[in-house]
């Protein structure tokens, strides 16, 4: 099929993505752009199904998940009790504005 040179203009979010998953799949830009479009079209995913499945596991003596709520409950009040390191830093800016001076 022929193609043609047009120009896209994204976010610069979808071009970080659109960039990373061609060069996780060894393609430029221009040919997962394509990939998407005519999976589009077709009305078919584009990409690979993505599922959860195996990715949690659930404690074999709780298998209904009666005491799942005061687990995390634990867990997080568990993480209330960890000391918050936070830094504030002053604005990154300056004014060029000088103010008058006050009598």
């Amino acid at each position: 099929m022929a193609r043609r040179a047009i120009s896209v203009t994204l976010e610069t979010d979808n071009v970080t993505w659109l960039k990373g998953r061609a060069g996780a799949t060894g393609e430029s830009v221009s040919e997962v752009l394509n990939q998407i479009v005519s999976a589009a079209r077709q009305n078919v995913p584009a990409g690979p199904p993505r599922s959860v499945v195996g990715s949690i596991d659930i404690d074999s003596s709780d298998p209904l998940l009666e005491r799942a709520d005061a687990t995390l409950l634990a867990a997080f009040d568990a993480s209330l009790g960890r000391p918050v390191m936070a830094h504030e830093s002053g604005a990154g800016y300056r004014t060029t504005k000088k103010r008058p001076r006050r009598a």
